[in-house]
């Protein structure tokens, strides 16, 4: 126990004061003016549109595709921000980012805030729904990275259906840098003319797009810290109880909505492309723009420029829809093909409710051409559109044959392609980083579950998450960040066992603390929580925590999980090494079968592999370039003593532990071998020793820069070596 916190006490030094990135260029980007063109990915575009737009406060929950924004502004906060006036914070949660808009409701204060997808959505739900009530003054824009596709990392639901139910407007925004940019500002005239928060969506695509635009200058915000408010403003029917719901909800249908149509109409928002083919359209969210004009340009019916003979209405808005626009667009077609990504189909039951209310002999084609679900890539598209062309354009000559013949060729070309293939790739599933300390925690888990039996775990979201797949196969259940100890309340007893949660520290501070470990320690719940504090939320990049020692921007503080735990009333605690496996499923053990009863915590201690290497890298470089020594470490594998069991590789899966082609023809099989990406961690070490399996793991030390001494004992061992080969 001593090693582990003297062990601990490094690692907080080092995770406090280390510089593991920096977003210095990024930051010069935010001060760019009139004149100065802008270069880069579309998310920090966003950001810069944020300051030219008269911003007063910004906060946020860190999480992919927009971590960067919250990133790059953590460390413009002193150069950019605090001259500005502008306030800016890292909340502790979704939830607390948008109860942070509440600064819009009575104040002529334009905020924004920003979370990953509708995972942050849900938890902000509450607050974002008695915000759309209360209405703004200010301008209020969330911007939401929409991680919903091929490339998602999450549950596949939208953000549209909350827009739906709060009467937000949202917007998804062509790809264009330029457009992108000029969107975002005007999201903010959009809120403070429909007085309501509006939602800016942005795809994993749309996020890591790069491109140009040319800046303005950014503004500072009327009132701000440096300009203070007038004074303090209290209005009951701004509260959210009765009877000021009531009118709100009135409010809303009869002046907030109408309000936003007719913004979006007058500031043209939505985009109509018209074209020679009078007949047929189509209507597309702005974030499949480029997937339909690319499609269209392959199947000949558009050239690589966006300019095509289908008329196009472009909704960067999709909510709320403007009637008499889709209605005008509607006029005198027999046909229209609705590009809809995502289920249900919202904006296409409504196009098709406008058609009918407006009594439009126009038919409405969409998912019944379209898949109903899942992403809109450009093979899907053009799929699409080719059936949309060839059954609505069947004139000689027409786009619809041309569509076939194209569709067909691409088909054939493709099954070739197939052809050539002697076998498609393995899959390759995400999983636990080269050295990754959490890793050994469930090695650890598995080594219990072979003595014990299967034990239900209730995992989490974040890096933990991928103990899930093989080779550990540990977790039962995800149900939510920082939920995994709630969510296993009523398994434990009817198995028989304590309820077992895993979660991050990330996890931890945003639900895991109140949901968790209160709810367990007051409900009187047989449970082990593993709390692997790795220092950072690292599934989102390395982004800071209340237990990380030091704040985004560099202050110095310290929240404790520890001193957290200790005081709800939780009495069984221990902090482990996690890298000492040995050790970790001891007190595993010991957690499990401890007399006392109510909550035990396992806290595993080691830094993020992914930030402690970049720190380390660079001081070792620099030693490196002064000519000092410089020890390396790696684990290796005796190919004469390694069995072929490969257990070891079962119980870490570790992606630099492989296999090499057998030698040996006394041996069965190909023999383990340790990869140059060794970061000589130990866990394959640890793992062999804790499963009693063979030893022929062992770990190999190289100098460079060499000294007199180093080089004194190295010829020292070698003539040891020979002396002992000799004999």
């Amino acid at each position: 126990m001593k090693t582990a916190v003297r062990r601990h006490t490094v690692f907080e030094q080092a995770r406090t004061f280390g510089m593991e990135r920096s977003f210095a260029g990024e930051v010069e980007k935010l001060k760019f003016g009139v004149g100065e063109v802008f270069e880069g990915e579309a998310i920090l575009a966003v950001t810069k549109a944020l300051l030219q737009s008269g911003v007063a406060y910004v906060g946020g929950y860190p999480g992919a595709p927009v971590s960067h924004l919250m990133d790059v502004l953590a460390e413009a906060r002193e150069p950019v921000l605090e001259p500005m006036g502008i306030t800016f914070e890292q909340s502790a949660s979704e939830a607390g980012a948008a109860a942070l808009l509440g600064a819009s409701i009575h104040y002529p204060l334009r905020g924004a805030v920003t979370w990953k997808s509708i995972v942050g959505t849900n938890v902000a739900s509450d607050a974002l729904s008695n915000l759309a009530s209360a209405g703004v003054t200010g301008g209020a824009v969330i911007i939401v990275g929409e991680d919903y596709g091929e490339g998602a990392s999450v549950i596949q639901e939208r953000t549209h259906a909350t827009a739906l139910k709060s009467s937000m407007p949202l917007l998804d925004p062509r790809y264009d840098m330029a457009r992108l940019v000029e969107l975002t500002e005007q999201a903010f005239d959009l809120s403070e003319a429909a007085r309501l928060p509006v939602i800016v969506s942005l795809r994993i695509r749309a996020a890591h797009m790069t491109g140009s635009f040319a800046c303005k200058d950014n503004v500072t915000p009327p009132f701000s810290a440096h300009r203070r408010l007038p004074e303090a403003i209290q209005d009951y029917d701004r509260i959210v109880l009765p009877p000021s719901t009531y009118v709100h909800e009135r409010d809303k249908v009869e002046n907030r909505l109408p309000a936003a149509r007719r913004f979006i109409v007058q500031n043209g928002l939505n985009e109509i492309y018209p074209g020679a083919k009078d007949k047929i359209g189509i209507i597309l969210q702005g974030g499949t723009y480029g997937a339909v004009i690319r499609a269209l340009n392959l199947l000949g019916a558009g050239d690589a420029f966006g300019k095509t003979p289908v008329p196009l209405l472009v909704l960067n808005v999709i909510h709320p829809l403007v009637p008499s626009q889709i209605a005008d667009f509607l006029q005198g077609k027999t046909s229209v093909l609705v590009v809809e990504e995502g289920n249900p189909a919202f904006i296409e039951d409504g196009i098709r409710a406008i058609a009918q209310a407006s009594g439009l002999n126009c038919r409405i084609r969409g998912k019944d051409i379209l898949p109903t679900a899942g992403e809109y890539t450009l093979d899907v598209v053009r799929e699409g559109l080719a059936t949309y062309l060839a059954s609505e354009d069947k004139s000689k000559g027409g786009l619809g044959i041309k569509a076939v013949r194209a569709f067909k060729a691409a088909q054939a070309n493709r099954d070739k392609a197939a052809q050539e293939l002697s076998s498609l790739p393995p899959p390759r599933p995400p999983g636990f980083c080269t050295g990754c300390p959490e890793r050994p925690v469930f090695t650890a888990l598995k080594l219990l579950q072979r003595e014990r039996g299967k034990i239900h775990v209730s995992s989490d979201i974040g890096c933990s998450t991928f103990a899930t797949l093989p080779p550990f196969n540990t977790g039962s259940t995800v149900l939510g960040y920082g939920m995994s100890l709630a969510s296993g309340g009523a398994v434990g007893p009817p198995l028989g066992q304590p309820g077992v949660a895993v979660m991050g520290d990330g996890g931890f501070w945003h639900n895991g603390l109140v949901t968790g470990a209160i709810n367990s320690q007051w409900n009187g719940h047989e449970s082990v929580l593993v709390v692997l504090e790795n220092g950072y939320a690292s599934a989102t990049g390395q982004q800071h925590l209340p237990s990380t020692g030091s704040t985004p921007w560099g202050r110095r503080v310290k929240v404790s999980i520890e001193n957290a735990l200790k005081a709800i009333g939780v009495r069984w605690l221990r902090r482990i090494d996690s890298y000492d496996v040995t050790n970790t499923l001891n007190t595993l053990r010991a957690a499990f079968d401890a007399p006392e009863k109510g909550l035990r915590v396992v806290l595993s201690d080691n830094e993020c592999m992914l930030a402690r290497q970049r720190r380390t890298k660079r001081a070792l470089a620099d030693e490196a370039q002064a000519d000092r020594p410089l020890v390396r470490e790696r684990f290796g594998v005796d190919e004469e003593v390694c069995s072929g069991d490969h257990s070891c590789m079962r119980l870490s899966g570790c992606p630099s532990l492989t296999l090499r082609p057998r030698h040996n023809p006394l041996k069965d099989g190909p023999a383990a071998m340790v990869d140059a990406t060794c970061v000589a961690c130990g866990l394959c070490g640890e793992a062999a020793h804790a499963a009693a399996l063979c030893p022929s793991f062992y770990r190999a030390r190289a100098t460079l820069n060499a000294g007199p001494v180093h080089r004194f004992w190295a010829q020292l061992g070698a003539r040891f070596a020979a002396l002992v080969g000799a004999s």
